[in-house]
């Protein structure tokens, strides 16, 4: 299987799912139906207004050639809660800490970013080649989401009833920038099965970004996503558990986590894009699978294979999960032989019911 050829497809891609948004703002409270309402609407504008620009070209895991690569280059903006973007430069790279704990959450995430995929794939910042990490916090009014538009992060603070300043997890960080990293290599659509594998793609590596910067084991770390997010009325954990796909979540007000974690559950919808926040259950508990089988650090071996066909140039955009599931049975054997790395991903995908043959 080959790249396909780079196309200019218009992608928005957010932290928090539709239907969540979609059933708050059906709610009877005005304090939970008002801002989700804005924050659809303000969804649905940058969708139209933003295009992903898709850069085909994987750099793999090619050396540095400068220790000059080693250093980020991080800008943190204000909107001051208004929706154009940028908004005011309040933190450059280099720069001390401020007093706003949510400029320097963006800050750190940004570095904590950059250095997972420069320590463990030796990849300069998201599009391999050293490009600026831009971020815009205060985005909006109580606005509920977080979103990559194609070119920077940008984090609204919540409304406070449901959810919280998107700043907090930094695995949200790292979700949203993995979506550039996916821009930048094998640009999976985003929309089906190629797209839950683009949301999948950014939970697991947000997953790992958090793991990485607390120095966690696969046994030690929580597998969850936006862990922190969620106001203390919600009856929840986060938004999403790579562990145990379906349960991050079960409250009166946002209804039971919808995530299946095996292809019998796989959900059919035209929703959210054909449930691309949804189905990424499958794929994201196929990555726990093998990382909890093999231990230790799990961006050492599950997180190369994954890293490895993501960028490595044989994913098409229009990758189905068994196109993905065959890829990384192929990179286990090339990056570790016929071993457990091998045997642990096969096993992965049968138990979430994807062959790999």
């Amino acid at each position: 299987m080959t790249a396909e050829p780079a196309g200019f497809e218009p992608v928005f891609c957010t932290i928090v799912p539709p239907h969540i948004l979609d059933t708050l703002a059906q709610h009877e409270d005005p304090a939970l139906a008002g801002p989700a309402r804005r924050t659809l609407q303000r969804d649905a504008f940058e969708r139209t207004q933003r295009h992903m620009t898709t850069v085909l070209g994987a750099t793999g895991l090619a050396p540095l050639e400068t220790a000059a690569e080693e250093t980020p280059h991080r800008t943190v903006y204000d909107a001051r809660h208004h929706e154009t973007l940028p908004g005011r430069k309040v933190r450059g790279e280099g720069d001390d800490p401020g007093r706003d704990a949510t400029v320097n959450r963006a800050y750190a995430g940004l570095g904590a970013t950059f250095e997972l995929y420069l320590k463990a794939y030796r990849r300069n910042s998201i599009d391999g080649k050293g490009l600026p990490l831009n971020a815009t916090v205060h985005y909006s009014e109580d606005y509920n989401n977080a979103f990559w538009n194609g070119e920077q992060m940008v984090f609204g603070d919540g409304d406070g009833e449901i959810f919280l300043d998107f700043t907090i997890p930094v695995d949200v960080i790292g979700h949203e920038l993995t979506h550039g990293v996916t821009q930048y290599t094998a640009n999976l659509t985003y929309f089906g099965q190629p797209g839950a594998l683009n949301e999948s793609m950014s939970d697991v590596f947000g997953s790992l970004i958090k793991q990485y910067a607390l120095g966690q084991t696969a046994a030690e770390a929580d597998w969850l996503i936006g862990a922190g997010l969620l106001a203390p009325r919600v009856t929840g954990k986060a938004l999403r558990s790579m562990k145990a796909p379906g349960t991050a979540y079960d409250d009166d007000v946002l209804g039971k986590d919808p995530q299946p974690a095996t292809m019998d559950d796989y959900v059919t919808t035209g929703r959210d894009n054909g449930g691309v926040h949804i189905n990424s259950g499958i794929p994201n508990h196929a990555f726990y699978l093998v990382a909890d089988a093999l231990g230790g650090h799990a961006w050492e071996r599950a997180g190369r294979i994954w890293y490895e066909v993501l960028t490595g140039g044989e994913l098409g955009s229009q990758a189905s999960f068994a196109d993905f599931a065959k890829l990384t049975a192929a990179q286990a054997r090339s990056s570790f032989g016929d071993g457990d790395e091998l045997r642990e991903v096969q096993k992965a995908w049968e138990r979430v019911g994807v062959p790999t043959t």
